[in-house]
């Protein structure tokens, strides 16, 4: 299989465990859905990436760079250090990667609040959207 054709079944594999975790009750399944949403995250911008020929085949990214900067930080976010290619709705992909990231260890490990589960989900649906919609402008899919 290809790069891009693991990717399409890591993605599948999430989205069924988030449809699963959603249908049960979000307040039922936060750990499932921090979890789940914060690896297909990952996946799906991998998936992306790869599909503008910004990344090769193998290059893995990771949860743990998408943290928001601290106030006066003078480096450039993890993230930004990590990822300094430019890309086609960038910015907008980082911020909601953060924002599913700043909430991914209290979903998981934490007791949520039903605000904050709904935020991540919200946020996560507004990525996978977007994504999306990039992916086909060149002719790809997460199917």
């Amino acid at each position: 299989m290809t790069s891009i054709a693991v990717h399409k079944q890591h993605c599948q594999e999430h989205f069924a465990e988030i449809e699963d975790a959603l249908a049960l009750g979000m307040e039922k399944r936060p750990s499932t859905l921090g979890l789940h949403i914060s690896a297909c995250s990952i996946s799906i911008l991998e998936l992306y990436l790869h599909a503008l020929g910004k990344i090769s085949i193998g290059a893995q990214l990771k949860h743990e760079w998408f943290k928001r900067p601290k106030p006066g930080q003078k480096i450039l976010p993890l993230a930004e250090r990590k990822i300094g290619m430019a890309f086609p709705q960038k910015e907008e992909i980082f911020s909601l990667m953060c924002a599913i990231e700043e909430e991914r260890n209290t979903l998981i490990y934490g007791n949520p609040s039903r605000e904050k589960i709904s935020q991540v989900v919200s946020s996560f649906q507004k990525l996978k959207k977007l994504i999306e919609d990039e992916l086909q402008k060149h002719g790809e899919s997460f199917a």
